[in-house]
């Protein structure tokens, strides 16, 4: 058996490439937009990619799994579980719907699908079984958003971010059922996640690329705790914010999207100040000088994570930086479905940051804006700041006259850089960023 696992770090996303090596039959799981990357490594290797599965429908990057089928002329596979309302829309002809103890072979490999709803109502995963290579009992586990490596899927995002209401409970309480039932599975399964740290889809993922089920029993919170009202107030509490876009990720993947085709962005002769601008640059650059009304979305591996928070999918932006970085952000940016850029801009140093260190704040400052999550606020906070997270800035009512001197931090120092350009684009005049964050402020 072949077996390779693709990791993205933008969207910190693993995907896999299995095949029998009897049939040259090669298999997909979890297929993202870039589908080159594994027709390159099958025809390195001599494999026909003739199937893919999907775990789920995803709500944190555009999935690949249509285009599959429409490309390479592949019979797809994905989930008939759950909640019809929510499951799979206009999927092309030669998809087939699955579901709990179905079998799905590549070549001499068995994949057995497991429902394992949680983090949504129609999740599956796959056991695979190498039956080619002499194996009549199984080898591992592709899980998806259900059992990460340290953590489990977190079941609020219907909710958060699509809006179905009560959704948390009933995925909490499914949760619960679906870690039950993977229990007498035996402990040397490895476990293949569709996600690793950075990952919004969780709040606590680890960073190595793989487990096994036993190292998981002893470690992974989730397998600790038998009381169902105890593990589902452990697992819906101190969950991030989902970005913004997680709701049109929902709509595209479950309704489908039109096949992305690379394209150049290129400089514009003149500037369109209605747009929103996104400096690419690292946040020295973007405090040592910038364009006024600008936010800065460094283009690093949370790039996706933070830009996704304010980006309209009906209206176009444009990007600040060199040409190179644009156009890689740009590629970054289809891969959750986001094709408007307009053109983009050079740097311009028109004004730069006021900035103090976090020393400096005494705690009785006029007017202070803390922009952490929620539960950061809740661990602690100057009492008498106002809170609003850093991903409602656009859209959220800012308690202040435009010239007020505003004193802005989050924890570290990261989002209070993003925040400069949105109370900026907003017309604030006199802000103050505290460049440690609250974790230094000693008031």
């Amino acid at each position: 058996m072949f077996f390779k696992q693709f990791y993205n770090d933008h969207l910190s996303h693993a995907s896999y490439l299995i095949g029998c090596q009897r049939t040259n039959e090669a298999l997909i799981v979890d297929p993202n937009k870039d589908l080159q990357q594994y027709i390159d490594i099958a025809n390195k290797e001599g494999f026909t990619i003739t199937q893919a599965v999907e775990t789920h429908i995803h709500a944190d990057y555009a999935s690949g799994i249509r285009d599959v089928a429409k490309l390479l002329n592949a019979h797809i596979h994905v989930s008939k579980e759950g909640d019809d309302s929510l499951g799979y829309k206009n999927m092309p002809d030669n998809t087939h719907f699955v579901g709990h103890d179905d079998i799905i072979k590549v070549g001499h490999i068995e994949l057995k699908v497991l429902h394992t709803p949680g983090h949504t109502p129609e999740s599956i995963s796959f056991l695979l079984t190498d039956i080619g290579g002499g194996s009549s009992v199984p080898m591992g586990l592709f899980t998806g958003d259900f059992l990460f490596v340290g953590d489990i899927g977190r079941p609020d995002l219907l909710e958060k971010a699509v809006s179905v209401e009560g959704s948390t409970e009933i995925g909490a309480k499914a949760m619960f059922k679906s870690i039950q039932s993977i229990k007498d599975l035996p402990d040397y399964i490895q476990i293949w996640p569709g996600h690793g740290a950075g990952s919004p889809c969780g709040k606590a993922l680890g960073a190595i690329p793989m487990s096994t089920l036993g190292y998981e029993r002893e470690n992974n919170w989730a397998f600790k705790i038998n009381d169902e009202s105890q593990f589902i107030d452990a697992l819906t509490s101190e969950q991030p914010d989902p970005p913004t876009h997680f709701a049109k990720m929902k709509e595209i993947n479950q309704f489908g999207s039109e096949l992305i085709s690379p394209y150049e962005v290129y400089p514009l002769a003149q500037d369109d100040e209605s747009l929103l601008h996104f400096d690419l640059r690292s946040r020295e650059a973007f405090h040592g000088g910038h364009q006024h009304g600008v936010i800065n979305i460094p283009y690093d591996k949370n790039f996706i994570n933070q830009i996704g928070f304010y980006l309209n999918y009906d209206e176009e932006i444009i990007l600040i930086g060199d040409h190179d970085t644009v156009n890689q952000a740009a590629q970054t940016l289809q891969w959750i479905g986001f094709n408007q850029v307009k053109g983009y801009i050079k740097p311009s140093a028109d004004i730069m940051t006021n900035t103090v260190g976090a020393a400096a704040i005494t705690g009785q400052e006029e007017h202070i804006l803390d922009i952490r999550s929620q539960d950061e606020y809740n661990r602690g906070h100057i009492e008498h700041a106002v809170h609003i997270p850093h991903g409602r800035l656009m859209k959220e009512d800012i308690p202040f006259n435009h010239d007020d001197k505003i004193y802005v931090h989050c924890q570290s120092g990261v989002r209070s850089s993003i925040a400069i350009g949105i109370l900026e684009h907003r017309g604030f005049t006199n802000i103050i960023n505290v460049k440690e964050g609250y974790s230094k402020i000693d008031v």
